[in-house]
């Protein structure tokens, strides 16, 4: 356990930098557009108020309607940070095994012939890259707050559409997945995330071992995996009938998870162990 916590620090360690920079946009971006929306916003009703012959703010918020937190959510300012920092660990994913073997001094013969488990390394940096996905969503919760706040001081009470922090994560679809309501829809998202970052991973050792051979062996396993992840759906789907109940389908798409999720192990420890020589 030690080594591999040790093995999960040097992982962050290393990525540090980069996702420092991604933290730093972030928090620029969207503070900046929420300061940016608002005072649009108000220069608008005063440009408004000044062209027409509305005379007082509650009249324009008739007409016009408040200021609402889906036009920061909406913008670009809120958006290109999160799809930035998604696009960015997605690459990160790949990156991280392919900087090791093709980097200046094949680092990756160094990590192997450590004393530990080789499938420490394995988990390691599957780890750092869940750390990191969950670091980027409590950030974002924590912006949340603080666009709150901004918006509270910036709009008077009475142009502005109050809303809860709740009610502020239901303005944009994508934002209720990284927020689930429910400890099951959180297992669901998150678990579901770390399964495909565990199947690539496995696709990433298949080449890895097999060169030409292995990409097609890995495009088959991931393409096998996710069809047996998403079997109880595709057949749902396929026959338009529901043959279980909702627990009963709960418990089942959990069992071929774990199924996938163990499979993937197997194979990669394997592979680790027999394949990927130094």
């Amino acid at each position: 356990m030690n080594n591999y916590l040790k093995l999960v620090s040097f992982e962050w360690n290393r990525f540090f930098k980069v996702y420092f920079v991604l933290v730093i946009i972030t928090i620029i971006s969207q503070i900046a557009g929420t300061i940016v929306q608002a005072r649009s916003y108000l220069t608008s009703m005063n440009r408004t108020m000044e062209m027409t012959s509305i005379s007082s703010e509650l009249e324009y918020v008739r007409e016009y309607g408040e200021f609402y937190f889906g036009s920061i959510s909406q913008s670009m300012w809120f958006i290109f940070p999160v799809f930035l920092s998604m696009i960015t660990l997605l690459i990160y994913t790949l990156f991280i095994w392919y900087r090791d073997w093709l980097g200046k001094n094949t680092f990756i013969y160094r990590l192997l012939m450590l004393p530990t488990s080789r499938l420490n390394i394995f988990l390691a940096k599957a780890t750092s890259i869940f750390i990191m996905v969950l670091g980027l969503v409590a950030l974002q919760l924590i912006l949340l707050y603080a666009q709150q706040n901004i918006i509270q001081v910036m709009i008077p009470v009475d142009l502005r559409e109050t809303l809860s922090i709740t009610e502020m994560i239901r303005t944009f679809d994508y934002m209720r997945v990284l927020y689930p309501i429910t400890i099951f829809d959180f297992t669901v998202y998150y678990g579901t995330g770390l399964l495909l970052i565990i199947i690539i991973f496995t696709a990433i050792l298949m080449e890895r071992s097999f060169r030409w051979k292995g990409i097609i062996l890995g495009l088959i396993y991931i393409t096998f995996s996710i069809l047996v992840f998403f079997s109880q759906m595709l057949v749902t789907l396929f026959t338009g009938e529901v043959y279980l109940y909702p627990l009963e389908t709960m418990i089942v798409q959990i069992v071929l998870g774990l199924l996938v999720f163990g499979m993937s192990l197997g194979i990669s420890n394997y592979l680790l162990k027999k394949k990927v020589t130094i």
